[in-house]
């Protein structure tokens, strides 16, 4: 499927001549070279045979041979430094004595910190070659490790010495995704055993890696793309209830307290007299014992002038005015501290959200202004006497008219007596009546000026959302259509080529099924996976490339689960049907039969009713990860040889908000809402309805209502209406009640799966335990 290199490789200077190939896939990403290695330790190679050893590499693409000279002439750090960056090299290091000395190892220490790569130690033979021992000597020999292999396991650089060749090279091929290890080839007449294996692992290994890191990479956009969508589904949903919730919630609050300005007139002049009456006694003595400010006044309180009694008057009746608004605005507040509650928590954090999502500054903050203004306007809570209150500008009128009646003829003296007399005279001229009418009528006011200043700041926050909003509704319909389809094809593409380098090419077996989507083969091995059951899919155009690619990602992303169908793995195969075409081959678990094939050929009642759970089981946690089946059938349920249900075929399983509103699944299974495009997880608690019915008749037998239908059009517009299969004279009461709650037209009124649960375990138990054989007689006999 992929090219190779070829190495051919010849040690003349060394005495031997040994020529073998070494077939390694390209390399991939940005590594656009590799290097071959070479640190021959001898103490009887001049440096110049190191130099003209005779290695010739012919390759495709671009490779270098390295051969590292004595430490003497350059450092084995400075020579290994250009191997440290955009290479991948294939390390070999020759050994000609038997154990390696301090400075060798101080020199491989160097070499694994530099390149964290595993290294094929090459034991160079002697310059006159020892005689050949007898075969079963040699075999006896090649059993026991020399001390050069026990001193490279003791120092970490091999691992246990389970497995391999007297060569060096491993008996069994190594685990699929497993980290190549540094082998020790001893017989160097056959190298090219242990070279080969070698150095594909070390470039296969790469090429996982680059696979795995870019895969990665994609599932991560992906996901990215997917929470944004997420959220501006989100937003999209949200924002208009909220701006709808602020209107009515201020609309309600503003009639609350206009009725409560209207209809308490009379409590208020009632609560001004007793506000008075209570606090009377202590305003007089506070005003007594005042302490008057800029005015100075004899101890024995002797006459000033008139001006300054003017003053003093003023700061008696400010006394009054700030006691008494004090007073009124604590009753008022108390009068209407429900509202509280019910309005300006959740109210507040709606406008507050609303206010920040707005990306225009100007109107931050100024609607929440406008309802603490009609708040204020309840509680009163910023009043002072500076403020013009209703209450500060009534008194401060009257006592002004307490003012113009007093007459000096000389200026009094400045006693406690007249101070209390001042105040008396101020408190007595107070009408609660009018007083109670003007806090009313400036109350109204009030509540009127910042109502409709809310109402307009409302409608300012609510435009600058609407052309926000409309941004991100393109946003989200280019993340649907096209950002997220076009990474998931890509995440589908780099999983496919880490799963085709560990596992290799699956070989399609007999034919097991067809679909309208694929061909379903038998796939003995796979992976480690036996048997397996390979789906290909032959994506006609980019939309149906997109959806596939979405599904994978959606089901690889998916946590076992033992009511769904596993997936192993997926290759794209670029020669399928002769190289006329590519597919998808999807790699999954194979179970026994589909549920089509089960109540043909017969199912009991507990079986029925265990597979009903199993499915509710499988949607439930489909649910729970936020995504949705939409194609609920017969075929798409599988049976285990023990007829335990699992779902399959996610191919238009999406979370909500990557629902683009097409209308998909198959007719007699979908909900009526899936034709307006508008709908939710509860199309798939109806789906389970009809395949209930199914169940319980123990049949393939198409319902009546739907059987008459002569296309798919008047079968649509007939379950528009509300066209269901109809009740058998054998059906239990509590199944068929519960069909027709699944299967009802609204979807609001649909039953939550976690109810659907428990309802047909009770159904389970009460029908199928033993002393109720002659209840259950009747659905068996339906089978």
């Amino acid at each position: 499927m992929y090219p190779y290199d070829v190495f051919d490789m010849t040690y003349s200077n060394l005495g031997l001549h040994c020529s073998f190939n070494v077939h390694l896939p390209v390399v991939l990403g940005p590594v656009t070279e590799f290097h071959l290695i070479f640190v021959i330790q001898t103490q009887w190679y001049p440096l110049s045979c190191v130099h003209t050893c005779n290695i010739f590499v012919v390759c495709h693409q671009e490779a270098k041979v390295m051969v590292v000279p004595c430490p003497s002439v350059q450092p084995i750090e400075e020579a290994l430094e250009d191997c440290t960056r955009n290479v991948i090299p294939v390390i070999l290091y020759a050994i000609n004595q038997d154990s390696l000395s301090a400075e060798q190892v101080a020199e491989l220490w160097k070499v694994k910190e530099m390149l964290s790569f595993p290294i094929c130690f090459v034991r160079i033979p002697d310059t006159v070659p020892a005689a050949s021992p007898e075969p079963g000597r040699r075999a006896e020999k090649e059993k026991e490790k020399s001390a050069l292999h026990k001193q490279l396991v003791s120092l970490g650089f091999l691992n246990s010495p389970t497995g391999n060749c007297s060569c060096g090279a491993p008996t069994q091929m190594p685990t699929p995704g497993a980290k190549p290890q540094s082998m020790l080839g001893e017989a160097f007449e056959r190298l090219h055993r242990l070279l080969v294996p070698f150095a594909r692992q070390v470039l296969q290994n790469q090429q996982v890696e680059a696979a795995n890191l870019l895969n990665g990479l994609h599932c991560r956009c992906l996901d990215l793309f997917i929470n944004q969508a997420f959220d501006m589904q989100r937003d999209l949903q949200i924002t208009p209830r909220r701006l709808e919730y602020t209107r009515e919630k201020e609309g309600e609050l503003f009639t609350s307290l206009m009725a409560i300005a209207n209809r308490k007139q009379e409590e208020m002049k009632e609560m001004i007299v007793e506000t008075l009456s209570s606090m009377k006694e202590q305003l007089l003595e506070d005003a007594a014992n005042l302490e008057f400010t800029d005015i100075i006044v004899t101890t024995n309180g002797e006459p000033v002038t008139s001006k300054e009694i003017k003053s003093c008057i003023h700061q008696i009746q400010e006394l009054i005015v700030v006691r008494l608004n004090q007073a009124v605005a604590n009753k008022l507040i108390s009068s209407v501290d429900y509202l509280r509650e019910s309005f300006v928590g959740t109210l507040e954090r709606c406008l507050n959200s609303l206010e920040k999502s707005t990306l225009d500054s100007s109107v931050h903050n100024i609607t929440s202004n406008h309802l603490k203004q009609l708040l204020n306007a309840a509680y009163h809570v910023e009043v002072t006497f500076h403020s013009g209150s209703s209450v500060t500008r009534l008194v401060w009128e009257q006592i002004k008219q307490i003012i113009h009646r007093l007459t000096f003829v000389n200026p009094p003296a400045i006693t406690p007596e007249w101070k209390r007399k001042v105040a008396q005279d101020a408190i007595e001229s107070l009408s609660a009546a009018k007083l109670a009418r003007s806090i009313c009528s400036q109350f109204r006011t009030r509540l009127n000026s910042s109502h409709e200043a809310f109402a307009a700041s409302l409608r300012q926050l609510e435009e600058g959302h609407t052309g926000r909003l409309e941004r991100t509704e393109d946003l989200w319909l280019r993340v649907r259509k096209d950002h997220a389809p076009r990474l998931a094809r890509l995440s589908l593409e780099s999983r496919s080529l880490r799963d085709v380098l560990l596992h290799g090419k699956p070989k399609l077996g007999k034919e097991l099924g067809r679909g309208q989507y694929g061909v379903v083969y038998l796939c003995d091995n796979w992976g480690g996976h036996y048997p397996c059951a390979l789906k290909s899919v032959v994506p006609p155009d980019d939309k149906h490339w997109n959806d596939l690619a979405l599904e994978f990602h959606y089901t690889r992303s998916l946590p076992k689960h033992e009511r769904l169908v596993d997936l192993h793995g997926s290759v794209i195969d670029h020669t399928y049907g002769g190289g006329s075409s590519i597919a998808v081959l999807l790699i999954m678990e194979r179970l026994h039969r589909d549920l089509y094939t089960g109540l043909k050929a017969g199912l009991s009642l507990r079986e029925r009713l265990q597979i009903a759970l199993d499915v509710v089981e499988g949607i439930r946690f489909l649910h729970g990860q936020g995504l949705l089946h939409r194609d609920i059938k017969l075929k798409n349920v599988l049976l285990d040889k023990q007829n335990r249900a699992k779902i399959t075929d996610l191919g238009f399983c999406k979370p909500e908000a990557m629902m683009s509103g097409s209308i998909v699944g198959t007719p007699i299974h979908m909900a009526p809402e899936l034709f307006t495009g508008k709908y939710d997880n509860s199309v798939d608690v109806y789906a389970f309805g009809i395949l209930f019915w199914y169940l319980c008749t123990g049949s393939v037998k198409l319902p009546e209502a739907f059987e008459k239908c002569s296309s798919k059009d008047q079968l649509w517009t007939n379950v528009k209406k509300g066209a269901r299969p109809e009740r058998l004279s054998t059906f239990d009461e509590e199944c068929w009640q519960l069909m027709e709650i699944c299967w009802n037209g609204d979807p609001s009124k649909r039953p939550l799966l976690g109810i659907v649960e428990p309802s047909l375990q009770s159904i389970m138990d009460r029908l199928c335990n033993c002393g109720s054989e002659q209840k259950s007689s009747s659905l068996e006999d339906s089978n």
